[in-house]
């Protein structure tokens, strides 16, 4: 039987290292003309997990290797969202890419990525609304007496509402070069952080793990679902005032991926 803990703080830990996500919340922070209220009014929040500190989720924070690099093309204000989700992809997978878009300017470090030799990128976006010669429905394959290194797979998520993706998508014409990948997967959104009026739309970490699985990399796909569901735990039960469940379904499968036989330690350390 499921038992509730008590939410305790975790255990002091040396500062994570600022990621791409990270880095730009710091940015765009910096240029913020008055600050930035999350809904639900100011709380004190871990700056590492963006959860408040009595239910932080650092120590259950997994990298997993994998060859595929994600670039975050962020909405304006989508960086400073505790609830955002792209921040989690940044987590796990290293390679993690993140920009600020806007209509009128281009950030030169975006278009240099996109034209660095060792990346393939794919726009992930509905091919419903895409001419079908640039669409995809799986990664392209390797050229036929290529000596030159396969190309590894670089996912360019539009990190936005539906509508704002839709602007973002038709109006950078950098992009109009590479192939879109149009995903069709079999479950709908379990994503409960902010509300959408089609169950089909799925929120940006649901779209990485999509991605990583289509590109081979089962193992992170599964880390990074498990991820989301033990965020959207402790921001659910921070925002309403409850405490953890730390033995819940989530948790010991996120646990079963990245720790396996060492559960007991793992748990142990998130309630000293």
């Amino acid at each position: 039987m499921t038992t509730k803990k008590s939410a305790k703080q975790a255990p002091a830990r040396p500062p994570l290292a600022p990621h791409a996500v990270s880095r730009l919340r710091t940015d765009r922070l910096a240029r913020a003309v008055k600050p930035f209220r999350a809904r639900g009014g100011p709380a004190e929040r871990c700056p590492d997990c963006r959860v408040m500190h009595s239910h932080c989720l650092c120590a259950l924070r997994p990298v997993v290797p994998t060859q595929v690099g994600m670039c975050l093309l962020m909405a304006d204000i989508e960086p400073l969202k505790p609830s955002n989700t792209g921040w989690l992809i940044a987590d796990v997978v290293a390679d993690t890419f993140a920009f600020g878009w806007a209509r009128t300017q281009v950030d030169p470090a975006l278009l240099t990525l996109l034209a660095d030799p060792q990346w393939q990128p794919y726009v992930v976006f509905p091919g419903e609304f895409v001419t079908p010669e640039r669409v995809v429905t799986a990664l392209l394959p390797a050229v036929p007496g290529d000596a030159l290194p396969a190309k590894r797979p670089l996912f360019v998520l539009l990190d936005a509402t539906w509508a704002e993706a839709g602007k973002m998508f038709r109006k950078s014409p950098y992009l109009n070069q590479f192939p879109v990948l149009s995903l069709h997967p079999d479950q709908l959104s379990t994503y409960r952080l902010r509300r959408s009026s089609r169950s089909d739309h799925f929120c940006t970490s649901e779209v990485g793990a999509l991605c990583l699985a289509l590109a081979g990399e089962p193992r992170a796909a599964e880390v990074l679902e498990a991820y989301l569901d033990v965020f959207t735990h402790h921001y659910l039960q921070a925002k309403n005032q409850q405490p953890l469940d730390l033995e819940d379904a989530a948790h010991q499968r996120l646990r079963g991926l990245c720790w396996p036989g060492d559960a007991p330690g793992r748990q142990s350390a998130i309630h000293t």
